[in-house]
């Protein structure tokens, strides 16, 4: 008997797993409410009109770079105001032995994320105030499918342009496991560009592995603390899982779910936009840029409605996607023993609470993955 089919129990998450996490939550809650705050002062108390006038001037007049002094001003705004909470993150890592970046590479980092954020915020930004000066009358819809397109271009782009400005890739060398997770993936219906190892070691001791890019640019990639720890049958079950979400078309099935989400986003914004102007008389017009707070507010205020039942839908991706990995490797003991391996090299809690499950996680508890596994091998048939 296999020991999945004995039931072996989930170890207990440690005290120090326990403190981990929920200092990381804290952390996370406290950064939320942070930018919450800035975008309700920059709207209450009139800075935000300032902030524009100010590029405005610094700009000459000139519409298209006072946007982009405005995005840098703003965004500098927010890296000062968080960069403590940021560097406690940093320290965190470090105190749990999770990390081995030192504070001159992490400072890099930092810097390296806000010009790349600055960027993007910027391509925006831009994109939104041309839409609006052009089609005010219909500009949230216009804006929404030029964003929907701008979201599949980046997640074809993000392995090969995104992902390295931060971490090396290098095509895997071990050619026997290269071979056996190509296979795998054929199986699944899908044609990876490539197996690259991760350097994740440089900056961290946890372990990961993903499925990446779409089109031309699908891509494994396997960290090298994932390569160095775990057999490879337990690689194999890990990229299983990952498998399991394109055969059961998990990204086309999100990206329609968070268009649709974003086209209502879209409508609330533009009603908004025209009470704020039209009733309130708090901007001159729907394309003054001073109302950028307002609509990032009003983006983050429904993301925050909507998180539970999205977290909902993505725990049920990954049921369906750990079922597909049942299926497709021989036994489910080393799913089992790659998930107690993550979890402890991860420090992620076995056994959350429900409450803290239903809102902030997105993957089900490992303890309900280890369960849904023996479950699965107990029903398995047997031959004879």
């Amino acid at each position: 008997m296999s020991s999945a089919a004995a039931a072996i129990p989930v170890p207990t998450d440690s005290p120090q797993a326990r403190r981990y996490n929920r200092v990381k939550r804290w952390l996370g809650v406290s950064d939320f409410v942070l930018g919450l705050v800035l975008l309700v002062a920059l709207l209450v108390t009139g800075w935000s009109n300032s902030l524009r006038d100010l590029a405005y001037r610094a700009a000459f007049q000139n519409y298209t770079l006072a946007v982009f002094l405005y995005v840098l001003m703003l965004m500098t705004a927010g890296k000062l105001l968080g960069l403590g909470l940021e560097y406690y993150g940093f320290r965190l890592e470090r105190r749990f032995q999770l990390s081995n970046q030192r504070l001159r590479s992490w400072v890099w980092d930092e810097f390296k994320a806000f010009l790349v954020g600055l960027v993007i915020a910027t391509i925006f930004a831009e994109l939104l105030y041309f839409i609006l000066r052009q089609a005010p009358q219909y500009w949230w819809f216009i804006a929404w499918a030029t964003f929907l397109m701008l979201f599949v271009l980046m997640a074809q782009l993000a392995p090969v342009v995104l992902f390295p400005i931060f971490y090396k890739f290098e095509p895997l060398k071990n050619e026997e496991l290269k071979a056996r997770l190509v296979r795998l993936s054929e199986q699944a219906g899908t044609q990876v560009r490539g197996v690259y190892q991760w350097k994740l070691s440089e900056k961290s001791k946890k372990a990961n592995a993903a499925l990446t890019g779409l089109g031309a640019t699908r891509r494994i990639i396997l960290a090298d603390t994932l390569l160095d720890n775990y057999s490879a049958d337990e690689i194999e079950a890990v990229l299983a899982h990952e498998l399991g979400h394109h055969v059961h078309r998990h990204i086309l099935k999100s990206i329609a779910v968070q268009a649709g989400i974003t086209l209502i986003g879209f409508w609330a914004a533009n009603w908004i936009l025209h009470y704020t102007v039209d009733r309130m008389h708090m901007f001159e017009t729907l394309s003054d840029f001073a109302n950028l707070p307002l609509l990032a507010l009003v983006s983050i205020v429904l993301s925050l409605l909507v998180l539970p039942a999205l977290n909902a839908y993505s725990r049920y991706n990954e049921r369906q996607a750990d079922r597909y990995a049942f299926c497709s490797i021989p036994k489910v003991d080393p799913f089992i023993s790659s998930m107690n391996k993550l979890a402890q090299q991860n420090l992620a809690e076995r056994s959350p609470s429900k409450w803290v499950e239903w809102f902030f996680h997105s993957h089900p508890a490992i303890s309900r993955r280890v369960a849904a596994a023996e479950a699965w091998e107990r029903m398995r048939p047997r031959a004879v």
